[in-house]
């Protein structure tokens, strides 16, 4: 188990823990959270070793591997896969020793040596793990092309899911993961949650948004004023129980205010008369005796609003057969080539519409949004934008846009150049750019700072149609819930991007989705979603790693570890029997696992679908429903009972079909 005792840390001057005890036990999922700066960092560098308490201990056992996602990529010109592979420490150890090994004079000794480093390969999993890291790339959004790539060809948002593929390639006890999900799609997101949910060792991640939170933890850790609290459950587990704790602690305060008014009132009236002087002197003591309760502080709220638009036009943009993509131009004779990303999009955006736009890593989305917007020009076809349309933009560009060198109010004063200062300032303050702060260069900022200036800017405009790419990164919670609380009460129209699945469910009522080159709408919500994802991309993706890997079994076993030279030894000869041995079990296991994955994921579904069934029966039951006046609602639960029973008739023919397969993969 990890136990805080008495932990005590300041940063400069600024105190962070004070006196702090927790205890998390071994196999806990734990959602560590509190406000910027409180100190979730800290907490990891100790558990790290690279930062110390001040006073106090933490303690985890000595024999515990720990990983972490490094936050420096070093430009290396290494392939993708052998960097994720690196994460494995222990197999790569056990590799450079026998390389070691074999690169010694043959003998008794050094036989005897290498067959059992052959023997810790095998238990190292050593010859299954190309596939494994294939699949870890796959699911973080990786094509199998780019795998062979150099670390160096890739972006620092791709690099960085690098690092979190080499910490998912740890066979550790301890995972520190923090913001895992920053630099990755919604699709990314869904497979990671799953691979974390099967994750059996201990967890600890810092993280925004509250539906993967959801997903994944069953303890949350909170940091409020320099304290660490746990909470049992879930992140919503977690707000139900912060929100009874505030409730009474407002209540017992109020109770003991009324006490102290109580005895004031007496001591005030009798502490000049002598009969009552005894009595009110027993009631002064009492008063300096009795602790005031201090109250539970909750996050101090900020909210905004977007300000009503100035025009309305209608439809606000048509996209007649228009491709969207790149003009790439050539060094040597400046030509240009077309790379059609969405081709053949018909579409029109009507006032009040709210649409997230969905699809894969690559599939196009913000190539759309960029053409929409006419950062792209597109490749064919028309688009006609209705008069008075205003468009707001949000995309991760926009912050590395701002001026480093420029305090808040400049910006805001760039673009509105004829308003007052002060009219600006009290603007600003609205989004928490209080006093100095105002009149600070940004460049000290936290990223969400500099988030929230940028939608400050945006809100000023008042715009009509608004385009969010990945408005949530770098947004603490409670900033992400005030912009979700601001876009639900938009009254324009909005297309959004984004990860945060609580932002799209409470902020858009339709879905579009970019898939093979197509826009085309989606009949369903994110759940139905990741149903999708799951059956038409994931499990495709899996499925081709395996194909590919377990066939040349001989191939991947060269490629993966260096020939042992023979030795006529039997010690050396039963080790080998054991790699064999272990090496069946791991393709056996390997072609397992992707049925065993689908067969759970069908009884989950069938489970949903029987609980719906029974509750349409129930209804039914129910003679008050066959009542004239229910005649609509009677013929809606009969289609809805007969497209259930139709959708659990074809899941449990898919899964029988699933375990015919799981009987023949030996």
């Amino acid at each position: 188990m990890i136990r805080l005792q008495q932990v005590i840390l300041a940063r400069g001057t600024k105190p962070l823990f004070d006196s702090v005890d927790v205890t998390l036990n071994p196999g806990d999922k734990i959602g560590l959270i509190g406000s910027n700066g409180a100190g979730k960092s800290s907490l990891f560098a100790m558990l790290r070793g690279e930062l110390h308490p001040d006073q106090g201990s933490i303690e985890f056992p000595a024999k515990w591997q720990l990983a972490h996602v490094a936050q420096e990529t070093p430009p290396l010109e290494r392939s993708a896969i052998d960097y994720a592979i690196d994460g494995d420490v222990t197999l790569r150890k056990l590799e450079a020793q026998l390389a070691e090994l074999e690169a010694q004079p043959e003998s008794h000794d050094n036989g005897i040596a290498i067959g059992e480093v052959y023997g810790a390969l095998s238990d190292a999993d050593a010859y299954t793990v190309r596939s494994r890291g294939e699949q870890l790339l796959l699911g973080l959004g990786f094509t199998i092309e780019q795998m062979e790539q150099s670390v160096a060809s890739f972006s620092g948002g791709w690099r960085m899911r690098l690092n979190l593929a080499q910490a998912l390639m740890c066979k550790s006890d301890l995972l520190l993961l923090d913001e895992p999900t920053n630099h990755l799609d919604l699709d990314a997101i869904i497979w990671l949650e799953d691979w974390l949910k099967r994750y059996a060792g201990t967890l600890i991640i810092i993280s925004h948004d509250r539906d993967f939170l959801d997903g994944v933890v069953n303890v949350v850790v909170h940091i409020d004023e320099r304290k660490l609290k746990r909470y049992s459950g879930n992140y919503s587990a977690f707000e139900r129980q912060r929100a009874a704790q505030l409730i009474l602690a407002q209540s017992s305060i109020e109770k003991q205010s009324r006490k102290r008014a109580h005895l004031q009132s007496f001591i005030d009236r009798f502490a000049a008369k002598a009969s009552k002087a005894k009595q009110a002197q027993s009631r002064i003591k009492a008063l300096e005796k009795m602790e005031e309760l201090a109250p539970l502080r909750a996050a101090a709220e900020f909210s905004f609003e977007f300000r009503e638009p100035l025009s309305a036009p209608n439809p606000m943009l048509v996209m007649d057969d228009v491709d969207c993509g790149y003009r790439i131009e050539s060094q040597t004779d400046h030509s240009f080539t077309e790379k059609k990303i969405v081709g053949d999009v018909k579409f029109s955006l009507q006032i009040g519409q709210r649409i997230g736009l969905l699809g894969i890593n690559g599939a196009g989305k913000s190539t759309l949004i960029k053409t929409i917007m006419g950062e792209l020009p597109p490749l064919t076809g028309t688009i006609t934008t209705g008069k008075g349309l205003s468009v707001g933009y949000f995309a991760q560009h926009q912050v590395e846009m701002l001026r480093h060198d420029e305090s808040p109010l400049w910006h805001l004063a760039h673009i509105a150049p004829d308003v007052r200062e002060q009219e600006l300032r009290n603007f600003l303050g609205g989004f928490n750019f209080p006093g100095s702060m105002v009149t600070s260069p940004i460049a000290p900022f936290s990223g969400g700072e500099k988030a929230r200036l940028a939608l400050a800017m945006i809100v000023w405009q008042r715009p009509n149609l608004l385009l969010l790419d990945e408005p949530t990164n770098h947004l603490d919670l409670e900033t992400r819930e005030a912009l979700t609380e601001a876009l639900a009460q938009f009254e324009g129209t909005l297309v959004v991007v984004s990860h945060d699945r609580h932002l799209l469910r409470a902020t858009t009522d339709q879905f579009i989705i970019v898939a093979d080159g197509k826009l085309l709408p989606f009949d369903g919500d994110l759940d139905d979603y990741k149903d999708w994802l799951y059956k038409t991309k994931l499990e495709q993706a899996a499925a081709a790693a395996n194909a590919a890997a377990l066939p040349v079994k001989s191939k991947e076993k060269a490629a993966a570890l260096p020939q042992a030279q023979p030795v006529p030894s039997a010690p050396v000869d039963e080790k080998e029997r054991k790699r064999r041995d272990a090496e069946e079990r791991q393709r056996i296991t390997a072609l397992r696992k992707p049925i065993e994955t689908r067969i759970k994921r069908l009884e989950e579904q069938m489970a949903k679908l029987n609980l719906k069934k029974d509750d349409y029966s129930k209804q039914l039951e129910d003679s008050a429903i066959y009542d004239d006046a229910n005649k609509e609602k009677l013929k809606n639960l009969l289609l809805d009972q007969a497209y259930v029973v139709k959708e659990l008739n074809q899941m449990e023919a898919d899964w029988l079909e699933q375990q015919e397969f799981l009987e023949a993969a030996i």
